[in-house]
């Protein structure tokens, strides 16, 4: 469901979101004219909310039409995160707040909203006409057409209902809702950030872009996910923005196993518990070089194969192993094909007055990151068109 190979038959879930996230920031851009900056990291979080809804639900929440926190979800997740990022430091602490939480109804009316949200898509699946029974999903495939996920996780409960319940179902959908959106969304906020900051790279990405929309055919805006691939200067910049902004910010902890483990030349016990900062691993100038705290996306179009493959091993904006997260590949999906586009058909400026703030609660989200937004003179009357 996760793999690389399902990743096409999505990429219909993520057009629609980006068409609408287009016409937001058209109707929001200057096109020349003075125009209030844009909370970029809040409509990023919109976007990525509601591709995961179409992903899951075959239906958007709502938040990049209205532009509003739906449901105080965002709000809520937030609450959450911090309340989780400080018992899991301390975590002495969970056995004493979680019943006052309890008591005082803080348990998160976010993920509620989130819960009967999916009861609902739920309940009209299965108030679809008998002649299209909603938990018989043997019809279809995704060699035929796009499934979500909602209609997969039905499948497996029709297919074994004591191995996979209605409560996996329901589990797995509120579980994409959750925890697909905040990376996503931090992902992007930084590398627009860090395009905004070094003009030169926006420029030759912008370049490269350009150059790709000018010799297509077919859909003028809209770009599939295997032709974002095949620009190695976007690639190169998402790799080199996640690089220096991961989007965690406490290290991934693991259990030593039974015998214990020898690491970095260290041995360490049965139960202890390890992990890594990703933040320290990607700053590591042994890996990345000296300038491993500069944003330079060429690192990553080096033909020295060996320095390459070892900064592959040490890149884990999504974790490593096993335990990597499993949502990673849509997460990319996401942002590359939507990056290209935001980039062809808009020009952004970051406000100097509003400096980049970031709150670390397991994530590093950005605080308020203020940029204005003008349709490029090429697009000006494209963008927003259908």
């Amino acid at each position: 469901m996760y793999s690389m190979s399902s990743l096409v038959h999505y990429e219909s879930y993520v057009d629609e979101c980006a068409d609408s996230f287009s016409e937001r920031l058209s109707e929001m851009s200057g096109r020349g004219k003075t125009v209030e900056p844009v909370d970029m990291g809040h409509w990023f979080q919109c976007y990525a909310f509601d591709v995961v809804g179409m992903i899951t639900y075959s239906k958007r929440l709502g938040f990049l039409d209205r532009g509003l926190d739906i449901g105080a979800v965002i709000k809520n997740l937030e609450n959450h995160l911090y309340y989780a990022t400080m018992v899991g430091v301390y975590s002495y602490l969970h056995s004493y707040l979680a019943p006052i939480r309890s008591r005082l109804g803080k348990r998160g009316t976010g993920r509620q909203f989130i819960v009967e949200f999916t009861k609902g898509c739920l309940a009209d699946h299965q108030a679809k006409p008998k002649a299209v029974d909603a938990e018989d999903t043997s019809h279809l495939s995704e060699q035929s057409g796009t499934m979500d996920f909602l209609s997969k996780f039905l499948g497996k409960h029709s297919e074994d209902s004591s191995t996979f319940s209605q409560y996996h179902v329901l589990a797995g959908c509120v579980s994409n809702m959750v925890a697909g959106s905040d990376t996503t969304a931090i992902s992007l906020s930084a590398i627009l950030y860090q395009l905004l900051r070094n003009p030169k790279e926006m420029s030759k990405l912008q370049k490269e872009i350009d150059e790709f929309y000018s010799k297509r055919t077919g859909d003028p805006r809209r770009i599939n996910f295997q032709e974002s691939l095949k620009l190695p200067y976007l690639q190169a910049v998402i790799k080199e923005a996640l690089r220096l902004h991961p989007a965690t910010g406490l290290p991934l902890e693991r259990v030593v196993p039974e015998g214990g483990a020898t690491i970095a030349g260290k041995f360490f016990p049965a139960g202890t518990i390890v992990g890594i900062n990703t933040w320290v691993e990607h700053h590591h100038p042994s890996i990345f070089g000296e300038d491993a705290a500069s944003f330079k996306p060429d690192r990553w179009l080096t033909t020295d194969t060996d320095r390459l493959s070892a900064m592959n091993r040490h890149w884990m904006p999504f974790g490593l192993g096993s335990r990597t997260c499993i949502g990673r590949h849509i997460s990319i999906l996401e942002i590359s094909k939507l990056m290209p586009r935001l980039l062809h058909e808009f020009d952004f400026e970051i406000c100097r007055d509003a400096p980049w703030v970031t709150r670390n609660c397991w994530f590093v989200k950005p605080v308020n990151f203020q940029v204005r937004v003008n349709a490029r003179r090429s697009q000006v009357g494209k963008v927003g068109a259908s």
